[in-house]
């Protein structure tokens, strides 16, 4: 079980797969008045920079599940070298469907969605781990202008418009969903720069190391293509954001 091989080639060096960035983690650790001893769990945990710098910064205890061998790997080494081991663990596997066996103060799906069909089949999985005034965390991409073709929704990686929403409507759709938007923390376009144009030294890196691999031309393809494809789409059209929800209790 593993993701895609060009993913773990791509983001090999990344400690965090997705628009955040460290400060971001902190900002959202602090705004959510995390507590020592709160259990966490985080569902597509990739490389486990949330919760071992949360386990670090304000104590939580918790698990992170994730498909990739290397990203789970590299998460366990980070627990380590921040002297959390003994309070996260990172288990290589599939996060579709995985329900933690104990209930849970937070339980977070930061940027995976696709776990479970998309956001709402998210949050009922999410729900399913925690306690009785727990936090589901989602992180999601937005649209912060709608494209104005077709093209562009795919030039920005998004299969159609539809794909996504607009900030406003994001948070609309939590609520009918019978979740009420209690914090949120949003990337910014230094966050974008720091995950895409990470991946383009990381790919020269490792085709200077593997320049006979079976996947070199189509890294060199990306990186060829990369750069401007991501100026001239993602980092215009999208949002991407860490939404915190709570159930609502007047219905």
């Amino acid at each position: 079980m593993d993701i895609p091989r060009i993913f773990n080639i791509t983001e090999s060096a990344h400690r965090i797969h997705n628009p955040f960035t460290a400060d971001k983690f902190a900002t959202l650790g602090e705004a959510l008045r995390l507590e020592p001893g709160e259990r966490v769990l985080d569902l597509g945990s990739g490389s486990g920079e949330m919760l071992c710098t949360w386990a670090r910064d304000y104590g939580v205890v918790g698990t992170g599940v994730d498909m990739s061998q290397l990203f789970s790997a590299q998460a366990r080494r980070r627990a380590e070298e921040l002297g959390v081991a003994d309070r996260v663990e990172f288990i290589h596997g599939d996060a579709a469907g995985y329900v933690s066996g104990e209930k849970v103060g937070v339980a977070a799906c930061v940027g995976a969605t696709w776990i479970a069909g998309g956001v709402a089949g998210t949050i009922e999985l999410l729900a399913q781990s925690l306690r009785p005034g727990g936090i589901i965390l989602i992180g999601e991409p937005y649209w912060r202008q709608l494209p104005p073709t077709e093209e562009v929704a795919r030039g920005c990686m998004a299969g159609s418009i539809s794909d996504f929403l607009v900030l406003p409507e994001l948070i609309a759709s939590f609520g009918r969903l019978g979740y009420e938007l209690v914090e949120m923390v949003l990337a910014n376009q230094d966050g974008w720069d720091r995950y895409e144009a990470a991946k383009w030294l990381t790919m020269r890196r490792w085709l200077e190391a593997n320049p006979d691999d079976e996947l070199a031309q189509e890294v060199q393809s990306m990186l060829a293509s990369e750069p401007v494809r991501y100026a001239t789409y993602t980092r215009e059209y999208m949002g991407w954001g860490v939404f915190a929800l709570m159930p609502r209790q007047l219905k």
